[in-house]
């Protein structure tokens, strides 16, 4: 009996002692918690309260009763997507771009993240830096007005100063369908690969220097130090935006596709995708049932592709995949 009595206080004392633990390591944590707290706020507003809207893809919305009110339809809206003549277009169009986007701007981004790491000179570096970030930062109307200015009929400056430079006759650019694939991937390039370059030459410039000396001791050259050293190590964060990116594959850049060829009709074959085909079908029919309808099919299938992708990833090197 005595031997139980000098027991049970001591399991009070370390229960005590536990929860004065917790309680200390809450408090420590505190000024982190709170400055989380906006973020979490916002990223409750902003991404998970509006997808109680997802019951609108299944609704034939009627303004009058109200969305919950309104008539249950099933998969009638997804139909809009699939049974049309111009389903297999737009979904041929997304795919395509947004690979090529994802191969292009992930070989350019790395390509100019090196080169960058490679100018010693402070002031060089700095402004080729925020020359490369700075289409990325302007607005895709104005994008679509600097190509405008390029490509136009009347004032354009190929067709008047290029072209006849090369005695070459005058290109009606904005009904030439079979270029605009070009264009919208030079565009695309031009304008995206700055995001990636600052992240991908944060990523060189946190690899330690005495890898490069060890491998120029070894014999080395430059280019063997690049494929080497540099990209084995960023490879983990060319993955991680990889597969970002791939999560995304079946949205599409909507200013893009739809301000930079100025909505002409004559191209719709080549630049028709997704976004713009809903956006057009709601400019016209005002079904926002249809548009939800379109968003989710978009999320279940990058979400469907970031699991693929993630898996294979994880198949092949565990470390590297996101999850």
């Amino acid at each position: 009996m005595e031997h139980v009595s000098t027991i049970k206080p001591k399991r009070k004392v370390g229960s005590k002692a536990k929860s004065t633990y917790k309680k200390a390591k809450f408090l420590r944590f505190l000024p982190l918690f709170i400055m989380m707290l906006p973020g979490l706020i916002y990223l409750l507003i902003n991404n998970y309260l509006p997808m109680f809207g997802l019951i609108i893809a299944f609704k034939d919305v009627n303004y009058a009763t109200g969305i919950f009110a309104s008539d249950w339809v099933g998969f009638e809206n997804f139909k809009y997507l699939f049974g049309t003549r111009d389903a297999f277009i737009i979904t041929r169009n997304t795919i395509l771009y947004n690979g090529l986007f994802i191969v292009l701007n992930t070989v350019f981004a790395v390509a100019a993240a090196i080169l960058l790491n490679e100018i010693k000179n402070k002031f060089a570096a700095r402004f080729y830096q925020s020359a490369i970030l700075l289409p990325f930062l302007i607005s895709m109307v104005i994008v679509s007005y600097l190509a405008n200015a390029f490509l136009s009929t009347d004032v354009g400056f190929f067709n008047n100063t290029i072209l006849p430079m090369l005695g070459k006759e005058e290109i009606s650019w904005y009904t030439e369908a079979s270029l605009w694939p070009y264009i919208l991937t030079f565009v695309s390039t031009w304008k995206g690969i700055g995001f990636l370059c600052v992240i991908y030459l944060a990523a060189i410039v946190g690899i330690d220097g005495e890898l490069y000396e060890a491998a120029t001791l070894d014999g080395a050259n430059k280019w063997q130090q690049i494929r080497f050293v540099t990209i084995p190590l960023i490879m983990p964060i060319i993955i991680m935006m990889t597969l970002l990116a791939i999560g995304k594959i079946f949205y599409s850049d909507f200013g893009l596709f739809f301000q930079v060829p100025m909505n002409s009709g004559a191209l719709y074959d080549t630049t028709n995708v997704i976004d713009t085909y809903v956006y057009r079908g709601l400019i016209q029919l005002g079904d926002i049932g249809m548009s939800a309808a379109a968003g989710l099919y978009q999320s279940i299938v990058g979400f469907v592709l970031v699991l693929l992708s993630n898996w294979a990833v994880r198949v092949r090197d565990k470390d590297s995949a996101l999850f």
